[in-house]
């Protein structure tokens, strides 16, 4: 790795790609990686207590953990170690970093530089006209965050973001903050990743979450994984399919690219790992066109009434769907309607395999489907999920030990920041429970998602944005729009650990507070804490950093939100900000008289394993329009691709977390030293006249006849879909539309962009350009 104060260049090298995940390589990498941000000792306090019983919540991706007693010693992963140590590192940016380096320079730099700088120490400002940050007390901090928000015209003018690092203790005090200020402009990450799921699964099954839990996983007899890369984004999911593996399970994997960790996977932690072939993980691989898991389903479910019709009684749950469901005659007269040409030509599958599929269904009993953001980020998500939905219902498999619905959350507290309020369009029975607490109205009328909040502010509607962690301007699509989007705000404030392009998009004034991370003592005027986070299977536990603060100018997040409100709120609502300060127990009380499920959620969640949140679905009860799960028709479409065009996807490099590059490679998919690439198929390589190791340019096209272009990418052979391709985000966000967006959920559809290839005339900035030894 380069030393920090030097730019990476770009010197492209390509292997094949990889046919199996973790291993010892795993191992030395996530060491290596580690050793390089900080101390041997201090990783090992990192990595010892990560994911343990009262130990460091892993920052990463939401994966359960075993229940207690089942826990390896290291129960983390190559990229969770990577995460935790990236935040432990020893590197520390100061006041004179600021002074030497103006925000304009700090702008040309990568997002990888960018980080490897190390832990931001103290509060920093950008004042207007001015191209540098200096230094600000934390107590001019406030007063000017809490000046601007006082001067707005509507609370409406200020948007609230929230990212899954945040803690649930701090995502209740924000969203309290923000609806007792006025305002329910509360986007965060999940409207930019899993929006989609939660309003399929609300509609048809009655809950936003996920039906099943590891033991589900463990014991079923088929599992799905659809549009997923477990091995980079969600490896730990790896060892729960090694043990599914074990209880007879057979795995389908659906997806673009044949990625390593849907292949095989050694496990580092167990012999036949180190020194044998480890584990097969797909059964059946389904090399999907990008956008045609719609259609595969609705023709998996046109395949099971079907066989039903030739052996009744013998293949739908008829008891189930009579006394659990509605809708389903309607249903399975729109499913006869399918065309196989449509599905054969939006799936690029064979019918065969189709049928094939069907068979291993009809083999199982118990069946258990995931998903993630290669289902969510497509115009018909929500479409796609609600047919996995009709998939499952037909053979009864939700409700069911060993069976469920299962999106896969790729950030950490990404489930629970929704569950403490962080959504722009809670229902009223929290609104109310909030009322009846705190004593004062919430507002009513929805407020802002992501996207609507971008356009606010190109509109000049919203004129404060504070973020509470994340890095959302290279989350959101559409790069350009949202960044000259950010610049109209009169003030932009940023609650981080590490910096990040965000803070270099500022409005006409910019803060940084800089934060506690997770690996850190957290000690207030009541002692030491401890913060809570939900994973993707609804558990809520502790997490407490082990630690000394990077910086002892460091305040938590809870303590920057509680602060500021007080300035900003004075006595105006009847909120025991200074002891929710003092005492986060305190806002664990508040929140138990809330939330539901989690009353008594102080004895309750130091209990090894925390508290398993209730799942209606497991009780059959389905809290939808009709109090049973519905069965829905969706119309089957896929993308229109011109000729001489490629749909893309993006996605992230196995050395990557969210919109963070570690390193410039991803040695799963054989590509080292530049991120710049495009993955396409060779038969499309040759059939648009590219060639091997080319410089191109990506240009979106899309229905505004704008051309959004994406300069000097380096073309590289893969195996991944005829007609798709795949490069890395977020420097292809610039490609997505912020228009182009899911229907219904209003989520970005970063999985589909429909671009072409335009051999690059002149070379873009420094570091762009890549020379390719394929």
């Amino acid at each position: 790795m380069k030393k920090p104060d030097e730019e990476p260049q770009d010197q492209l090298s390509v292997t094949p790609p990889r046919t199996w995940a973790a291993g010892v390589p795993a191992v030395v990498h996530a060491l290596e990686y580690s050793l390089q941000q900080t101390s041997p000792l201090k990783a090992g306090v990192d990595l010892l207590t990560m994911n343990q019983v009262d130990g460091i919540d892993c920052p990463g991706c939401a994966w359960a953990d075993p229940s207690p007693g089942h826990r390896h010693r290291n129960e983390y992963c190559e990229n969770g170690a990577k995460h935790i140590n990236d935040e432990a590192t020893t590197r520390r940016i100061t006041a004179d970093f600021f002074r030497e380096h103006s925000v304009s320079e700090l702008s040309r730099r990568s997002d990888l530089w960018l980080n490897q700088q190390g832990r931001l120490t103290r509060p920093m400002v950008k004042r207007p006209d001015f191209d540098h940050y200096e230094p600000i007390s934390w107590n001019d901090a406030f007063g000017l965050l809490a000046g601007e928000l006082n001067a707005l015209d509507s609370p409406d003018e200020a948007v609230f973001y929230t990212s899954g690092r945040a803690s649930s203790e701090a995502a209740f005090v924000l969203q309290l903050f923000a609806r007792a200020f006025g305002t329910n402009n509360l986007p965060d990450c999940s409207n930019m990743c899993h929006e989609s799921s939660g309003f399929a699964l609300h509609e048809t099954l009655g809950t936003g979450k996920g039906t099943v839990s590891l033991h589900d996983i463990h014991h079923a007899d088929l599992i799905f994984l659809v549009g997923q890369n477990p091995g980079s984004n969600h490896p730990r999911q790896l060892s729960a399919l090694e043990q599914a593996k074990r209880n007879g399970a057979r795995i389908i994997a659906v997806n673009p690219l044949p990625e390593a960790g849907l292949l095989r996977f050694k496990n580092p932690q167990k012999p036949r790992g180190v020194i044998g072939r480890g584990v097969p993980i797909a059964d059946r691989f389904l090399q999907i066109r990008v956008g045609g898991d719609l259609a595969l389903f609705q023709a998996l479910n046109l395949l099971l009434l079907q066989a039903e019709d030739a052996r009744p009684g013998q293949v739908l749950d008829h008891e189930f769907i009579r006394a659990n469901t509605s809708g389903f005659e309607e249903f399975a007269a729109h499913a006869r309607t399918l065309s196989w040409d449509d599905v054969l030509a939006a799936t690029g599958l064979t019918r065969t395999e189709i049928e094939q599929v069907r068979d291993d269904v009809l083999r199982s009993r118990r069946i258990v489907v995931c998903w993630a953001m290669g289902i969510t980020q497509h115009k018909n998500g929500v479409a796609t999920i609600r047919e996995i939905v009709n998939f499952l219902l037909l053979r009864g498999n939700v409700g069911r030990a060993g069976t469920g619905a299962c999106p896969v959350r790729g950030h950490s507290n990404v489930q629970g920041d929704r569950t403490m309020g962080i959504w722009e369009r809670m229902p009223d029975s929290f609104l109310d429970a909030l009322q009846r607490e705190f004593g004062f109205d919430p507002p009513r009328a929805h407020g802002l998602d992501s996207v609507n909040a971008i356009r606010a502010m190109r509109e000049g509607r919203v004129k404060v944005f504070l973020g509470l962690a994340g890095n959302f301007v290279r989350a959101a699509p559409d790069t350009d729009v949202t960044e000259a989007a950010v610049r109209t705000c009169r003030l932009t404030a940023h609650i981080s650990t590490k910096l990040n392009r965000s803070h270099l998009v500022c409005g006409r004034t910019a803060l940084i507070l800089p934060t506690l991370g997770r690996t850190e003592r957290d000690v207030q005027a009541g002692g030491e804490q401890f913060v809570t986070v939900e994973n993707s299977m609804s558990e809520v536990h502790t997490s407490r950093g082990r630690l000394e603060p990077a910086s002892p100018l460091l305040l938590s997040e809870v303590a920057i939100l509680c602060r500021l409100a007080r300035r900003t709120l004075g006595d105006t609502v009847d909120v025991p900000w200074e002891r929710f300060e003092a005492d986060y127990g305190t806002i664990r009380e508040r929140i138990g008289r809330i939330v539901p499920g989690l009353h008594d959620f102080n004895r309750r969640v130091v209990r090894p394993g925390g508290i398993q949140l209730p799942n209606p679905v497991n009780e059959g009860v389905f809290r939808t329009a009709v109090g049973k799960a519905l069965f829905t028709r969706n119309t089957p479409e896929a993308p229109h691709v011109p000729d001489g065009h490629l749909l893309l996807q993006t996605l992230r490099s196995h050395d990557q977390w969210n919109t963070i590059p570690y390193t410039p490679n991803d040695r799963y998919r054989g590509i080292h030293g530049s991120r710049r690439v495009v993955l396409v198929n060779p038969d499309d390589v040759k059939n648009l006249g590219l060639t091997e190791g080319q410089h191109v340019d990506l240009v979106g096209v899309w229905s505004d006849g704008i051309e959004r272009r994406a300069d000097d990418f380096t073309v590289v052979p893969y195996p991944t879909s005829r007609g798709c391709a795949a490069a890395y985000y977020p420097e292809t966000q610039v490609l997505v539309p912020l228009d182009s967006v899911a229907d219904i959920s209003n989520q970005p559809t970063s999985k589909a962009v429909v671009v072409r290839l335009e051999p690059t005339v002149a070379r873009g900035t420094a570091g762009q350009g890549a020379s390719a030894s394929v």
